[in-house]
């Protein structure tokens, strides 16, 4: 299960996922106020029976179009995967989606890989926490067995390897952060 070396399966430096996300996002927005105005640009995100998006302090949880539909495949992929092994269903937890100019000031004071060029300015990119997940109960069925959080981020990690092979997206292992960072290609 999984990949051998998630450092070597996602490599994806923030330089190369930048080109990325200056093509295919939006234009910066220096606030919140600013992002409404680019509604017609963007897909609200925090719903969805695939994943679960963590309370956003420092982003909003909008994406551009295409990016919304990675998101979601990445997680329909994730619970047929799950489903096909075995193992009971979880949502993995989304803890960044598009960062305004402001709030990348704000993150900065306290995350010091906070980048000027982070592609969560343009919409393109979002977090998927590795190290904890969100079970997925059935409130008129039986008690769901214990799940590991490693054995959800190995199935996950084959999940993001396939969607990063068929070049849908680029993919880098942050450790400090405790997510993949992905970005729409």
């Amino acid at each position: 299960m999984g990949v051998l070396s998630y450092t070597k399966a996602f490599p994806d430096s923030n330089d190369v996922q930048y080109i990325s996300a200056l093509k295919l996002g939006v234009d910066v927005v220096a606030d919140r106020e600013e992002a409404e105005n680019k509604k017609n640009e963007l897909v609200f995100v925090a719903a969805s029976p695939y994943y679960h998006v963590d309370p956003l302090r420092n982003s909003i949880p909008y994406l551009v179009p295409k990016a919304a539909v990675l998101l979601n495949d990445i997680g329909r992929n994730f619970f047929d995967s799950l489903y096909v092994k075995g193992i009971p269903l979880h949502q993995f937890i989304v803890t960044s989606v598009m960062r305004t100019k402001n709030d990348l000031e704000r993150l900065k004071t306290v995350n010091h890989n906070a980048s000027e060029n982070s592609c969560h300015l343009h919409g393109t990119t979002f977090d998927i926490g590795y190290n904890r997940y969100k079970t997925v109960y059935d409130p008129d069925g039986p008690e769901r067995r214990a799940v590991r959080d490693d054995t959800l981020k190995w199935v996950l990690s084959e999940v993001l390897r396939d969607m990063r092979e068929e070049g849908r997206c680029y993919v880098k292992y942050e450790i400090k952060q405790g997510c993949f960072h992905v970005t729409v290609r």
